[in-house]
């Protein structure tokens, strides 16, 4: 069964600049590292449920396991921590979604 994650984060309005300079970084990571997952979507809502000082990053994956694979793999990287203990502070709420696709 393919499964759609999507990580949410409300973030700090005034440190928005900060948010996603640290955000960068991120991304700079994943296109770095060959071992990285490749394929997420992040972006920032326009209008929606969640408020603006939001981003959202986004994939598919083949099974529940194979998602929860990725979510293990990030909790043991450093480098990828060592950003997270920088960004973590300038969260305000923080969640993780897992979806079945539908496939009719």
């Amino acid at each position: 069964m393919k499964v759609y994650m999507r990580m949410l984060w409300e973030f700090d309005i005034t440190q928005e600049t900060r948010f996603m300079e640290l955000e960068k970084k991120f991304v700079e990571l994943e296109k770095r590292r060959p071992d990285y997952p490749k394929g997420g979507k992040r972006l920032q809502v326009i209008s929606g449920l969640s408020p603006c000082n939001s981003i959202t990053w986004e994939k598919e994956f083949d099974s529940l396991e194979d998602a929860y694979a990725m979510v293990e793999f990030f909790k043991g990287d450093d480098e990828h921590e060592n950003l997270a203990e920088l960004q973590r502070p300038l969260f305000r709420n923080f969640r993780i979604e897992f979806y079945k696709v539908l496939e009719f």
